[in-house]
């Protein structure tokens, strides 16, 4: 019975995961070649297939050892980033900042997606795939509300830092953005002391309460 519970979780759970990653992705690419940068379109990055954006350490190997070493408190991961050549932007450090965004903008467009799905299905009379279609609803929220979240942090490489990158005066953000190539590593050992779950957790929960709030839930 427990297998079955977890081949049915996967099941559930692995659509809305892959669009976040995906989506989450294919936006910057999108919104950077709209502003001049053609690399991610090149690279064949612009596209909804997962397969494209998958990588084997930060979505499959991290998010493992991240579960034994925390218990199961914490699972972080990330996929595979779409390839921007900032300097070919036609504004690069204005531009940035949209090509930044784009991503945590598309988790928060898929969070608001199925919390109208979720809403849908309580409304409609109840069948065989109403709690499936709840359950893949709720988790689309939370995946995309925490993505959205953990992305806004003001730490480069994540988009959160490049908006921050984006918005300082010159001097200021050429002395954030060398924090970039320690960023990750920041970041795990902020989630390894649960250090990132203690900043995270009041932010997403306060973004999904907002969310129930407008859709009636």
């Amino acid at each position: 019975m427990q297998i079955e519970q977890l081949i049915r979780d996967v099941a559930i759970g692995a659509i809305p995961i892959l669009f976040a990653i995906t989506l989450h992705e294919a936006a910057h690419g999108y919104v950077a070649r709209h502003f001049g940068d053609m690399t991610a379109e090149k690279a064949g990055r612009i596209s909804l297939n997962p397969l494209h954006h998958i990588d084997p350490v930060g979505t499959i190997l991290l998010p493992l050892l991240m579960f034994w070493a925390t218990s199961g408190a914490f699972v972080f991961g990330w996929a595979k980033p779409v390839p921007v050549n900032f300097a070919a932007l036609r504004r690069p450090k204005q531009d940035m900042l949209w090509v930044a965004i784009a991503g945590p903008a598309s988790n928060l467009a898929m969070a608001l997606g199925w919390a109208l799905l979720y809403k849908l299905g309580l409304i409609f009379p109840e069948n065989y795939f109403s709690g499936p279609l709840l359950g893949m609803a709720q988790i689309g929220m939370q995946i995309n509300v925490i993505l959205m979240v953990l992305n806004l942090l003001p730490l480069p490489p994540l988009d959160g830092g490049r908006v921050a990158v984006s918005l300082l005066p010159h001097r200021q953000a050429f002395q954030l953005a060398r924090v970039e190539p320690y960023g990750m590593f920041i970041l795990i050992l902020l989630a390894v002391t649960q250090v990132l779950g203690l900043i995270l957790l009041p932010l997403v929960n306060m973004v999904f309460k907002l969310i129930l709030l407008i859709f009636g839930i």
